[in-house]
């Protein structure tokens, strides 16, 4: 069973990456601090090697690539200790880039007034981290560099430090600090000011002198819908991802997360084996039959366990279809000119999103033909949606495609809206509404809609749907929120004010309904021969 990643394995040449002297320097200079190993000199995994010669790569003019990290690991992978020793090398270790030496590779040096903080919203998670270091420091580092070791703040002899910082973020505000572990961030929130904490320490970085100072997180899976510092990174880096899987990169943004599929059955101990296995990577330490043992103890509630020890990201209760259901039906088909399709409509104007979503009339294979969103950050200022990109689209579509039914929400777009209907009444076969072959406004028909959307969520939950993989409506589709009304199961945001949007499951749904309906209406035929669907006289 393959792991899920969310970026390629891949290893930097040793010439672009100050990771090998990480890897020099904690091995001479740091101990195991517990465990059967404890007192033998400081061993890296082969998986951990290869996190830190990713995250101290390095360009043609020796910055750093990345500014901001976030590893996700399930419970017990080992998260603590191994930035404990990042944050050790950071206070006086060389990790930061001299220059050239003449072979081309690159001479590291150390930080200087190197200020290393690990961050937690209570004094008991930074105890995870700060009580890894008594047992880390060799004697011989703790003489070479002087090292005096405190409870809450250690000390070189030429002024560095580290030390931990707890959830005041006026008391932060202002900091320079050189290197920011942000520990648990699954549970950073609004209510423990984690929210706050979050906010100053990334205005402190971006404050520092030469731009060197950088962040890393560390967390397990967070639960959706809790709105954790740790759900927020996943959406942010999510939607860097979105436009090109480069983005990322090229934002400094390092989001190293190694996952279960899932397809993983709980109740299938040889599945859950194999889940469990493709999630640890190589720490080989973790007891498999132990954490079976504890899923099928009941101690946790089956959402839980997959977040614990498959570090899967799953619903909360309230959400509408879970990671698991949806990521199940994904499929490597598209697709194909030609394709009978029918199409769905959501549109926004500035915040809201707009999008474009196909399905196929044979399989209801499900393909975004364009989802348009405002940037994060100031490209956001003043955006709106490019409505001339978007009817050029609906056009390519029809173009494109055998487009025989398409629904669009009118709201906002109800010029647009008019003249697709005419343009397009001959080759539709199905009517949105009464009064539009296009236009379906979906602030009424509430009996309807809401029948629709149970439909839909059955037929994921029964893997009827399938799907591209296409990661903007993904995030999308999780961010739907269950709302009941005396109809049945309808669906929302999670606040009229949120910016997590749901427009692109709306036009899926819409395309849904426009599929079912031409079903319903008996224009259908099966040909006598082949797999596409036909239409009657």
């Amino acid at each position: 069973m393959d792991a899920v990643r969310t970026l390629d394995d891949y290893v930097p040449e040793d010439n672009r990456t100050l990771g090998v002297w990480a890897y020099l320097w904690c091995s001479r200079y740091l101990l195991q601090p517990d465990g059967p190993d404890a007192g033998s000199p400081w061993r890296f995994t082969p998986e951990q090697i290869r996190i830190i010669k990713r995250w101290y790569e390095i360009d043609d003019a020796g910055r750093f690539v990345y500014r901001q990290g976030t590893i996700r690991r399930l419970k017990g992978w080992g998260k603590d200790p191994f930035t404990a020793a990042l944050c050790a090398f950071e206070f006086v270790g060389p990790c930061r880039f001299s220059h050239w030496d003449a072979d081309g590779m690159p001479v590291p040096k150390a930080q200087n007034s190197a200020w290393v903080q690990i961050a937690a919203t209570s004094k008991d998670q930074t105890r995870n981290t700060m009580t890894v270091f008594p047992g880390l420091f060799s004697e011989e580092c703790v003489e070479k560099y002087g090292i005096d070791m405190g409870k809450e703040i250690i000390y070189s002899a030429v002024g560095n430090r580290i030390e931990a910082v707890t959830s005041s973020a006026r008391a932060l505000e202002g900091g320079r600090a050189t290197f920011n572990l942000l520990n648990e961030t699954q549970h950073w929130v609004e209510a423990n000011g984690g929210h706050s904490m979050a906010m100053t320490i990334a205005g402190n970085l971006a404050k520092s002198r030469g731009g060197g100072a950088r962040s890393m997180e560390i967390t397990n899976a967070p639960l959706p819908g809790e709105d954790s510092v740790a759900e927020r990174t996943y959406h942010a880096w999510s939607k860097l991802r979105d436009k090109d899987p480069e983005v990322p990169r090229r934002a400094g943004v390092y989001y190293d997360s190694v996952e279960a599929p899932a397809s993983v059955v709980l109740g299938d101990r040889e599945s859950l084996e194999a889940g469990i296995i493709a999630a640890r990577g190589d720490a080989t330490w973790l007891d498999v039959d132990w954490i079976i043992s504890t899923i099928y103890a009941g101690t946790y509630p089956a959402y839980q366990s997959r977040r614990m020890f498959l570090n899967q990201l799953v619903t909360d209760e309230d959400s509408l279809i879970s990671p698991v259901a949806w990521d199940a039906c994904q499929t490597d088909e598209s697709l194909k000119r030609g394709d009978r399709i029918t199409l769905g409509f959501d549109g926004g104007k500035t915040d809201d999103a707009t999008a474009l979503v196909a399905m196929r009339m044979s399989d209801r294979l499900v393909q975004p033909i364009g989802i348009w969103e405002q940037p994060d950050g100031p490209a956001g200022e003043g955006w709106e949606v490019p409505r001339d990109q978007v009817v050029d689209a609906v056009h390519h579509t029809f173009a494109t495609y055998d487009v025989v039914g398409f629904f669009a929400d009118v709201a906002l777009w109800e010029s647009e809206v008019e003249s697709w209907s005419e343009e397009y009444r001959t080759r539709l076969h199905v009517k949105a509404s009464g009064k539009s072959t296009v236009g379906r406004d979906m602030r009424g028909g509430l009996p309807e809609l809401t029948q629709a959307n149970e439909r839909l969520v059955a037929a994921v939950e029964a893997g009827a749907v399938r799907h591209t993989g296409h990661h903007t409506l993904r995030r999308h589709v999780m961010n739907a929120k269950r709302k009941i009304n005396r109809f049945g199961v309808s669906f929302t945001k999670e606040h009229r004010e949120s910016k997590r949007k749901v427009d692109g499951y709306a036009a899926m749904l819409l395309a849904d309904l426009a599929r079912h309906n031409l079903v319903e209406s008996g224009k259908l035929k099966r040909p006598r021969s082949g797999r596409v669907w036909g239409f009657g006289a």
